[in-house]
């Protein structure tokens, strides 16, 4: 199976402006992603998807593919999609790895690009099992509960499912922002309308649930470091 990685790069963060170029040890936030998503064996290409032309410059600097794309995009699934409409090779899947995870692994991408190799998942992404009470409580934490089949049932800032029964044994399960898609499905997606949900949660995956749409999830032992906030990436830095 082709896959192609497509990694969404906004500067104008409400929380961080320009944090795709901050420095992490010598090496901005994208180049690190970048080299990251290269090094993994299941991905036949990896484009960097823009809207600005800092970073637009600024990853050619490193030898990277950069593609500038749109203003107007309300998600990274419209950015991604904006690119693999505009390219000339067409791939089996797409997967959208997020430019402010710097310490993405390469075991990640691959467990994603195997769980989209399947021929029956039209989307996939990743999770893994809470382990710190303070991520229970935090809204930046999304978390998720699945079936038995590991497909998602529901996405939620607050701390799911909900333990009214304290001898019931649960492990719960924070979202890894990480998706795989099925190129057949991808320009689907993004026709889709807002939904309640979504509005409620702030959460983009919940338009695909609420439409109908299955989400088959991989459970990965590593953790995920999103960069949000300046305070974010120095403790990032400490991390490195």
């Amino acid at each position: 199976m082709s896959i192609l990685a497509v990694i969404p790069a906004r500067y104008n963060s409400s929380r961080f402006p320009g944090k795709p170029l901050a420095d992490i040890k010598g090496k901005s936030m994208i180049q690190r992603v970048y080299e990251q998503a290269k090094l993994a064996g299941g991905i036949d290409r990896v484009i960097i998807a823009t809207d600005d032309s800092r970073i637009f410059e600024h990853s050619k600097e490193f030898g990277a593919e950069v593609m500038m794309t749109s203003e107007k995009h309300r998600n990274g699934t419209e950015r991604i999609a904006e690119v693999v409409q505009a390219i000339d090779e067409k791939f089996d899947a797409v997967l959208n790895i997020q430019g402010d995870e710097p310490f993405v692994k390469i075991e990640q991408i691959d467990l994603l690009c195997s769980i989209i190799s399947k021929k029956d998942n039209d989307i996939a992404s990743l999770a893994k099992k809470i382990e710190e009470e303070s991520e229970l409580k935090s809204p930046n934490t999304v978390k998720v509960v699945m079936s038995k089949h590991s497909k998602a049932l529901y996405f939620s800032r607050f701390a799911i499912p909900y333990q009214r029964n304290l001898g019931a044994d649960i492990i719960r399960y924070k979202h890894i922002g990480m998706y795989a898609f099925k190129y057949s499905i991808l320009n689907d997606l993004i026709r889709l309308s807002e939904s309640s949900l979504e509005t409620a949660e702030s959460l983009e995956q919940l338009r695909w649930l609420e439409s109908g749409y299955s989400i088959e999830m991989g459970i990965t032992n590593y953790d995920s470091y999103g960069i949000d906030t300046p305070e974010d990436l120095v403790k990032a830095i400490e991390r490195l």
